[in-house]
């Protein structure tokens, strides 16, 4: 019989409502791949940041079975360097092997409880320096959506924590699946780990014209030698203003953001296809092979053909 992951989220007093519902609504979407269930420290209800509490089904004892862990974030009021003993004893039940996501301000109670000792991790930009300030022998990166440090991921705020849990799909079962819950929850498919948390202006001012049909546009021709000069001249701008702009909406360079989209559909070919590293290269516009295998080298530190063989196994 396939194996259903079990993934607990644990939610602590001042929880985001929003963020406690991610995993239940990501993952459940995984046809049955994975059970989501949601306890608290000593099963009794908590408080929310906002105007209600909720109520579980579950106590501290379900952390001892999951097979996956999710910390949800809580109102930043309430982050603190010592963990409480209640969520120290609740923590403690969490088996070795087991794996462990944190949304959000999750990411400190993660760090109390020293389960980033020696890793590199992220949380909410805004709360960067609070972070640094608990936890300065701690690795932090507060520009990136998410960090998957083995079987430690950190992820930012908010919309960040449906693109760690596709991450978790992804991983997990390929991106076949993954793309297939993101259609199901009407979310972004693939938002990479390492784009930029903080965008400057992510929507564009009234007037103003935007990237995103040329986005759009670059993505069906991702096979073609695409240049700065040929989005701006199909967004009809000017190249100073189109790399502005584009920089302002998304956060990244025209360039970074091409080999971003390059990478991530070479990687959906390379799980869901037995073209050739050759073939794929000429699919999504880079000129060879040898490039394919560099810029997917640089983003995830394998080659193709390991990748390949990783979910290969997998499926």
């Amino acid at each position: 019989m396939r194996h259903v992951e079990r993934v607990v989220v644990l939610a602590l007093d001042g929880v985001y409502p929003f963020e406690l519902g991610i995993p239940s609504r990501i993952l459940g979407a995984a046809d049955g791949r994975y059970s989501v269930l949601t306890c608290t420290v000593d099963g009794r209800p908590v408080r929310t940041n906002a105007d209600f509490s909720i109520t579980v089904e579950h106590g501290p004892e379900v952390l001892a079975t999951a097979d996956t862990v999710i910390v949800a974030p809580v109102s930043p009021s309430l982050v603190t360097a010592e963990l409480p003993d209640e969520v120290a004893a609740a923590l403690a039940l969490i088996r070795p092997e087991a794996r462990i996501v944190s949304i959000c301000t999750g990411a400190f109670v993660l760090a109390a409880a020293g389960l980033l000792d020696g890793r590199t991790a992220t949380t909410h930009w805004h709360l960067a320096d609070t972070f640094r300030r608990m936890f300065p022998h701690l690795a932090l990166d507060p520009d990136v959506l998410f960090v998957d440090d083995d079987r430690v991921l950190t992820s930012a705020g908010a919309a960040s924590g449906v693109d760690v849990c596709l991450h978790l799909v992804r991983k997990d079962h390929g991106s076949e699946l993954a793309n297939t819950v993101a259609r199901r929850c009407v979310v972004p498919p693939f938002r990479d780990g390492g784009q930029a948390q903080y965008i400057e202006q992510p929507v564009p001012e009234a007037g103003a014209a935007s990237t995103s049909a040329t986005r759009a546009w670059a993505l069906e021709h991702l096979d073609e030698p695409l240049t700065l000069a040929d989005l701006a001249a199909h967004a009809r701008m000017s190249l100073r203003t189109f790399a502005r702009r584009f920089h302002d909406e998304v956060g990244l360079s025209p360039g970074r953001w091409l080999i971003q989209q390059r990478v991530a559909r070479a990687r959906h070919l390379l799980e869901a296809s037995d073209l050739s590293v050759d073939q794929i290269a000429a699919r999504i516009g880079f000129a060879t092979g040898a490039s394919l295998r560099q810029h997917l080298h640089a983003a995830i530190g394998v080659s193709p053909q390991a990748y390949r063989r990783t979910f290969q196994a997998a499926r």
